[in-house]
């Protein structure tokens, strides 16, 4: 039976362990074991994008649901577009930029100008699995020149006339729309995209979404002093990370990287398998709480054998820096 594709960042990465060490109960919470009140402020909602408004209208009407300060969107859609559009609440919108790193999937209906052979139809869109050049369209965030994406995967689902439905899993930034008009001129015609429907984001699925009804449903009933709908709706701040490569920390290096430190070796219980230096990494506790993004300096390789060193430079601080006791001295053995 043919395997399904997935994105790169969803494929599974091995484990290193480099050292034993237990966490204590005392400082931090497993990000299943979060309060309501946490989730507001660390949580992320796997929103099921309605057609017609802006990704940033929706996202701020999030914010107005939940009542929180700050709320961000994972990856813009076009207002007709649908679909998933991760939100990220409170204190987890420092982390909501690294979905740009997480591939996109997308199910999309096209529309040809003209009739065409089924088989010239399948063959010309699967001649764009690979690196692409794209031109961002006239309306859109971005700098207006070419740049070079790349499809990972292209499944024409069925072809009804000039209608074809296809999947398409992508980097991110990828433009569905120009993707279509290119497949229309390889077949030496024109076409269009008709609807567009985001089905992944990284590691959130379509299966998993919730409607804007569904959170203020949740929210209300929250208020009323039922939060296990909330809790439903709600997920932890680290789901926005599963994509990433990750090293594992020891409780007791967890405070002096919350408060700025580069991360030494001797900090590191275990790691994943693949990390090359320069590429962006979780920081990670033995509880699984998202600790920082940083940028590794060692490969995983050379990671796993060496006892001193930089392994990583943090780029954004995640948890609070209360959260563990700094007792990680510079230049000192790590217990």
């Amino acid at each position: 039976m043919r395997e399904s594709p997935r994105l790169p960042g969803l494929r599974p990465r091995k484990r290193i362990t480099k050292a034993n060490a237990a966490t204590n109960p005392k400082f931090g919470t497993y990000p299943k074991d979060r309060k309501p009140e946490d989730l507001l402020q660390f949580g992320v909602l796997n929103l099921d994008k309605p057609s017609g408004p802006t990704s940033h209208q929706v996202s701020a009407w999030v914010r107005d649901i939940f009542g929180v300060k700050w709320c961000g969107h994972g990856g813009t859609l076009d207002p007709q577009a649908t679909g998933v559009l991760p939100t990220a609440l409170g204190h987890a919108t420092k982390g909501v930029k690294a979905l740009l790193l997480a591939g996109k999937e997308y199910v999309t209906l096209m529309r040809l100008h003209q009739d065409a052979n089924e088989a010239k139809v399948r063959e010309a869109a699967e001649s764009f699995v690979g690196k692409v050049k794209q031109l961002p369209p006239v309306r859109s965030a971005v700098a207006r020149r070419v740049r070079k994406r790349e499809i990972y995967y292209l499944e024409v689902l069925e072809v009804k006339g000039r209608d074809v439905l296809f999947r398409a899993g992508c980097e991110a930034g990828t433009y569905i729309r120009n993707l279509c008009i290119d497949i229309g001129k390889k077949l030496g015609t024109r076409a269009h995209m008709q609807q567009l429907r985001r089905s992944r984001t990284g590691p959130f699925s379509i299966e998993d979404t919730v409607t804007l009804q569904d959170a203020k449903d949740a929210y209300v009933e929250y208020k009323e002093g039922n939060p296990a709908e909330l809790m439903r709706v709600l997920q932890p701040m680290e789901s926005l990370f599963t994509h990433l490569p990750k090293l594992v920390l020891r409780d007791s290096a967890i405070g002096a990287v919350c408060h700025g430190a580069q991360l030494a070796v001797p900090g590191i219980v275990a790691l994943d398998e693949g990390i090359e230096p320069g590429d962006e990494v979780l920081l990670e506790s033995l509880k699984g709480e998202a600790v920082a993004l940083a940028e590794a300096q060692i490969d995983s390789k050379k990671l796993a054998d060496q006892e001193v060193g930089v392994a990583a430079k943090p780029i954004r601080i995640l948890l609070p820096k209360e959260t563990y006791p700094k007792v990680w001295k510079h230049h000192a053995s790590t217990p």
